[in-house]
C-alpha cells in the first residue's frame, strides 16, 4: 500500500502548478480566526471559509483543475459528472467558463437550491439528470452513459486531479496562517477528495498536525473501510448530509487517507444541525450540513484542543432555506429538548386540560398534537410533541406523567413508531 501511496501522492509542484490554474477563476479564501469558537474551547480557532467560494464551496478546485487538464479532443466530446450539488456546480461553472457542453446527473433527493445553482452556473452548457436516490446511483448511470458515448466522466473526488486541486486548499491555509504551528485541522470526510488533498500536503509540510476527519454518523464510509483495512460499500446510509454521504470511498482517497489521517470522528446528524443554527444566530454563517461537519467535532475535542491551535475548514455554504425546519427538529431532538409520546387520554370532557395543567410545566410547550375521539372506548391515544426549554427538566416532566398515572409511549427512541407517527 505505501508504494501506491507514493505513486499517487500529489507533488507540490503539481499542487502548485494547480493553484496557478485556479488563481483566475477563484478565491483565495480567507483564514478567519473565530473569537467565539476560541473563547468557548479556550483555544486559536480560526475557520477556512471555502462557503465564500464563487460557488459557496472548494469543489470549483477539483473540478476546474481536472477539466483544465483535458485535452481539446475530449472537451469537445463532453463531459459528465454525477454529484449531490457543490460537485456539480464547479463542473457547470467549468462548462459555461471553457465554453463546451456538460451532462450533470444529481440525485432525486438533491436540495433544490443546489439544483438552481447547478443550472444558472452552467446556463445552456449542461444538461441535467435527475435519477436515483444516492450519489452512488447516480454515479452508477452517469459512467454508463460516459462508455456508451465515449466522454470524460469528472468523479468528484477520486481522480489525482481533483486531489491536486483541493490541495491547494493546504497550501492556502499554511500561507495565510500567522502561528508558528497549527495543532489540529478538521475537515469534512464525504469520499475524501478534500481530506486526500489537504491531508497530504500537510504531511509534507506540516508533519506535526494532527489532521482530524469528520464524517456524518449515518455514513461513516471512510472509517469504516480503514478499520477493516479494505474499502467497505456501505449498504445503507442517512442522506441527510447530503455534501458527505457516500456508501463507497475512492481508491485513492482510501489510500492516502490512511497516511495522512490522524484519525476520523463520526458527528451525529443532529449535533450538525446544532452547529448550523449557531454558526447562523451567533455569526451570520450560512453553513451547510457538510460544510458544519468540521466545527460540529469539536465538542468531541475540547479537552485536547485547550490551549491549541486550531483550523477549521468550513466546506460549504449552499443551504436550502427549505431544510431550516428539519434542521431545527433535529438539533432539538439531539440537544433532548424535544420529545414525543403516545399519550392515552381517558375519553371525557377536561382530560386534555388536566394534562395541560399537571403535567406541563410553565416553560414547556407542545408543538405538536394528534387526536381522533373514538367514542366506543375508554381511552383514545394521542401523539404529543413537547418542547422544554432546558434538557434538564425532561425527568421532571416524566415524574409528574408518573405522578399523576398518565398512560404514556415513549417515541424518541422507539426509531420504527417514530418514523411511522411523526
Amino acid at each position: 500500500m505505501k508504494n501506491q501511496f507514493k505513486k499517487y501522492f500529489p507533488s507540490h509542484e503539481e499542487v502548485v502548478k494547480a493553484k496557478n490554474i485556479l488563481k483566475d477563476i477563484i478565491y483565495e479564501t480567507p483564514l478567519q480566526k473565530n473569537l467565539i469558537l476560541s473563547e468557548k474551547y479556550q483555544s486559536n480557532i480560526f475557520l477556512k471559509r471555502e462557503d465564500l467560494q464563487i460557488i459557496r464551496s472548494y469543489k470549483i478546485r477539483g473540478a476546474y483543475n481536472k477539466i483544465k487538464s483535458l485535452s481539446q479532443k475530449e472537451l469537445k466530446k463532453g463531459i459528465v459528472c454525477a454529484s449531490a450539488g457543490n460537485h456539480a456546480q464547479g463542473v457547470a461553472y467549468s462548462c459555461k467558463k471553457l465554453k463546451f457542453p456538460g451532462k450533470i446527473y444529481m440525485p432525486s433527493t438533491t436540495p433544490k437550491q443546489k439544483v438552481e445553482r447547478v443550472k444558472m452556473f452552467g446556463k445552456e452548457y449542461v444538461e441535467i439528470i435527475m435519477i436515483g436516490d444516492t450519489f452512488d446511483a447516480v454515479s452508477h448511470e452517469a459512467i454508463k452513459d460516459c462508455k456508451k458515448n465515449k466522454k470524460v466522466f469528472i468523479h468528484p473526488f477520486n481522480d489525482i486531479k481533483i486531489i491536486e486541486g483541493q490541495a491547494t486548499i493546504g497550501l492556502e491555509i499554511l500561507k495565510q496562517s500567522t502561528s508558528k504551528s497549527i495543532d489540529y485541522v478538521f475537515l469534512p470526510i464525504g469520499g475524501g477528495g478534500l481530506a486526500s488533498g489537504v491531508g497530504s500536503h500537510f504531511k509534507q509540510f506540516s508533519p506535526k498536525t494532527k489532521i482530524i476527519g469528520v464524517e456524518p454518523q449515518g455514513a461513516p464510509s471512510m472509517s469504516y473501510s480503514l478499520k477493516k483495512g479494505k474499502i467497505i460499500e456501505l449498504k445503507t446510509i442517512d442522506r441527510f448530509i447530503d455534501g458527505a454521504s457516500v456508501k463507497k470511498v475512492g481508491e485513492l482517497n482510501f489510500n492516502i487517507c490512511n497516511q495522512v489521517l490522524y484519525e476520523i470522528k463520526t458527528v451525529p446528524e443532529g449535533k450538525v444541525c446544532t452547529t448550523i443554527l449557531d454558526l447562523y444566530n451567533l455569526e451570520a454563517i450560512v453553513a451547510e450540513p457538510a460544510g458544519a461537519l468540521s466545527i460540529a467535532a469539536l465538542d468531541f475535542y475540547s479537552k485536547k484542543i485547550k490551549g491549541k491551535t486550531i483550523v477549521c475548514i468550513l466546506s460549504g455554504g449552499n443551504n436550502d432555506i427549505t431544510r431550516t425546519e428539519e434542521i431545527r427538529e433535529r438539533s432539538l431532538l439531539y440537544e433532548e429538548k424535544k420529545h414525543y409520546f403516545i399519550v392515552k387520554f381517558p375519553q371525557r370532557a377536561g382530560a386534555l386540560k388536566e394534562f395541560v395543567n399537571n403535567i406541563l410545566g410553565p416553560k414547556d410547550d407542545i408543538v405538536y398534537f394528534e387526536y381522533s375521539k373514538k367514542t366506543s372506548k375508554e381511552e383514545g391515544p394521542a401523539v404529543i410533541g413537547i418542547e422544554l426549554s432546558d434538557k434538564n427538566e425532561f425527568s421532571g416532566f416524566l415524574g409528574r406523567m408518573k405522578k399523576y398515572k398518565v398512560h404514556f409511549q415513549y417515541l424518541n427512541k422507539n426509531p420504527d413508531l417514530f418514523r411511522i407517527l411523526i
